[in-house]
């Protein structure tokens, strides 16, 4: 069969970018916990936008989407296989299950000696539960929530996502388009794939069929993650955003999520429109702060995403993500001596820091795949195909005219593909 050569842009640089913005939404993450323990939410405006600096779990649902889609979408795209199922349920469990295991061992340990207060996960059930990332499923998630792993709620979402994510690929390219590269249908069917968080926000909020803790299951979140679907086909299909305006619809989305329109950060419940304007606002915020990334080149944010510092942070952002809690509340009650809802920030959110950078930077040095970095998995999940050692061969592969050591962010390398593709 005839043969072609498909160009695509080098994609280290971007990669690096992308995985600068883990370190972001970690950080954001850090941040709203941080405001939550001293009591800052409570402090109007302020606290509302502190509040809403959860927007950075959001960000890293939407980069899911991105990363873990793309690969079937430019396989769609180019007439060429699917990415191997067994491959990617490997890479995806290879990823996550060591360092959260050992956390989980850690805070079940740690905890069996330390006083929190109440910990009504802290349980030989509760165990079993958070080591099978399945504690979100009981009736009531505060009920069975564990104090050094409370943000684990994210994580079990994300696993869910994980896991049905081939089953919605396939939906999407090989049910809706029948196997044929079709954008137009593809994003239609993603809108009302998206649709499925508005109907099931609804149903929680005006019936009694669905547990509270439903509110937290992947159909309530999925819309994130279809966000980041759409960009996958927007970037496949060559759609381009203007960095700046797409930076700028940003801010506005968050200042606009940490007014009333969104609700009281400080009450228990909110009305469903205002937790719908709450879901909408965070994905303009996180989709337009990925699209920055994916669909343009060359912007100051890439630029500075992509600086060693910050792609070195977003490397062990997972491991932040997973310690934090544990060394937030050892910070502010052995310490600093701070109760609960009380302190300073600012001071809070960097003595975190300080102490969870070194363990996870430890934690991550012990538990990621040996044979690449961080950067180098994401430029991997643009091609699930492609294995390690073929990775590393074409990094090394510059096109026609191109000396080998011209590595810069602009460079372009050469895959050899079905002529079936577009």
């Amino acid at each position: 069969m005839e043969s072609r050569r498909l160009f695509l842009p080098h994609s280290g640089y971007r990669a690096g970018s992308l995985t600068g913005l883990r370190a972001v939404a970690a950080l954001l993450i850090v941040g709203t916990h941080a405001a939550y323990g001293t009591g800052q939410l409570s402090n109007g405006y302020l606290g509302a936008l502190y509040a809403r600096l959860e927007v950075g779990v959001p960000i890293f649902f939407v980069l899911s989407g991105f990363l873990l889609f793309r690969p079937w979408v430019r396989a769609a795209a180019n007439g060429t296989s699917s990415p191997s199922l067994r491959r990617y349920a490997f890479r995806r469990i290879r990823r996550i299950a060591p360092a959260y295991i050992v956390v989980v061992l850690i805070a079940y340990g740690l905890y069996e000696f330390r006083d929190a207060g109440p910990n009504p996960g802290h349980t030989w059930t509760g165990l079993l539960e958070h080591l099978t990332l399945t504690q979100i499923y009981q009736p009531v998630y505060f009920y069975v929530m564990h104090q050094g792993l409370t943000q684990t709620w994210s994580l079990a979402v994300e696993f869910a996502f994980y896991a049905v994510m081939p089953l919605l690929a396939a939906l999407l390219l090989t049910t809706i388009c029948r196997g044929v590269w079709r954008p137009g249908l593809l994003l239609a069917g993603l809108g009302c794939m998206g649709a499925i968080t508005v109907v099931w926000l609804s149903i929680q909020h005006t019936t009694d069929w669905l547990p509270s803790s439903a509110g937290i299951w992947l159909p309530a979140h999925l819309v994130y993650f279809v966000g980041g679907m759409v960009l996958a086909v927007l970037q496949v299909h060559r759609r381009r955003v203007n960095p700046a305006i797409t930076g700028v619809i940003a801010v506005l989305g968050f200042l606009a999520v940490s007014t009333s329109i969104a609700g009281d950060v400080t009450a228990g419940t909110e009305a469903l429109w205002q937790n719908l304007t709450k879901v909408f606002l965070y994905v303009v915020v996180a989709c337009s702060a990925v699209a920055v990334l994916a669909l343009s080149e060359g912007s100051g944010f890439e630029r500075l995403l992509g600086t060693r510092p910050v792609v070195w942070l977003g490397e062990i952002s997972y491991e932040v993500f997973l310690l934090h809690v544990i060394m937030m509340e050892i910070a502010m009650s052995s310490v600093l001596h701070w109760p609960v809802f009380s302190g300073s920030w600012p001071i809070v959110f960097a003595v975190t820091l300080i102490m969870t950078i070194p363990p996870a930077w430890l934690l991550h040095r012990w538990t990621r795949p040996r044979w690449m970095s961080e950067t180098e998995r994401s430029t991997l999940d643009e091609n699930d195909n492609t294995d390690a050692d073929e990775h590393h061969r074409q990094r090394d592969v510059a096109p026609s005219g191109e000396q080998p050591g011209d590595r810069g962010p602009r460079r372009r390398r050469v895959l050899t593909t079905s002529s079936r593709g577009t």
